[in-house]
């Protein structure tokens, strides 16, 4: 099984309030995709709650291969949850591991 996770930051200049519209619309785009794509075992988005922290945005998912994280990344449907916040985005940083 490989774990996928990602941390998204949001620019600074972008208002609070427009923060969490974008924050809310991307988990719900893509706590919808198991729906549409086969391949994903699991996943969640957690909105970082602790104003001291940097990162806004945790995403965490489960495949059973490398190539099904792959899949996922360039489904379209995935494509089109990332463009939601793909504006106001500052950074991304990611992480996928095997568990055997």
């Amino acid at each position: 099984m490989v774990k996928h996770i990602v941390l998204f930051k949001l620019k600074d200049e972008v208002p609070e309030t427009d923060k969490l519209v974008v924050m809310n619309k991307f988990k719900e785009a893509i706590e919808a995709l198991p729906a549409k794509i086969s391949v994903i075992r699991k996943i969640e988005v957690g909105l970082n709650m602790n104003p001291g922290e940097s990162w806004h945005i945790a995403l965490y998912s489960e495949f059973d291969n490398l190539d099904d994280v792959k899949f996922y990344a360039t489904h379209p449907d995935h494509v089109a949850a990332g463009k939601i916040i793909a504006e106001a985005k500052e950074s991304r940083s990611c992480v996928d591991y095997e568990i055997v």
